[in-house]
């Protein structure tokens, strides 16, 4: 765990500043600004067009009496996207701009409905109420 926690808070951060200062030299200063600033607002307008057609469907399938399990997901995956094009960097932007794609979405789907059935059937996970 802390290993992977290192990982999120100290070498991410690391390499998005080391790509940043890259691109900056390559590119200049102020147009590696305007290039993070317009994939944060592509990146913010896509995540509302999905998040936006995720509601829908779930209020479809409500409304059906079926239960929303793999547009929840979709929403989820959804809002992990846009916390990662708030992140200034091209490496957030680029993961968040990606999770945004319906069929890139379907394999991360696939992989944490893999996760979720191995800690339901290893009983790893509890849930207590207060």
């Amino acid at each position: 765990m802390f290993l992977k926690l290192f990982l999120a808070f100290t070498f991410i951060p690391a390499l998005e500043i080391y790509i940043l200062i890259t691109v900056g030299s390559m590119i200049g200063a102020f147009n590696t600004l305007i290039l993070i600033i317009l994939t944060g607002v592509t990146g913010a307008y896509l995540a509302k067009l999905e998040g936006m057609h995720t509601v829908l469907k779930i209020q479809a399938n409500l409304q059906q009496g079926i239960m929303p399990a793999e547009e929840l997901i979709d929403a989820l995956i959804i809002l992990a996207a846009g916390l990662m094009l708030l992140t200034p960097g091209f490496l957030t932007d680029i993961t968040g701009l990606l999770l945004l794609i319906p069929q890139v979405r379907f394999y991360v789907k696939r992989w944490l409905r893999k996760i979720f059935d191995r800690w339901t059937n290893t009983h790893t996970v509890s849930f207590t109420s207060f």
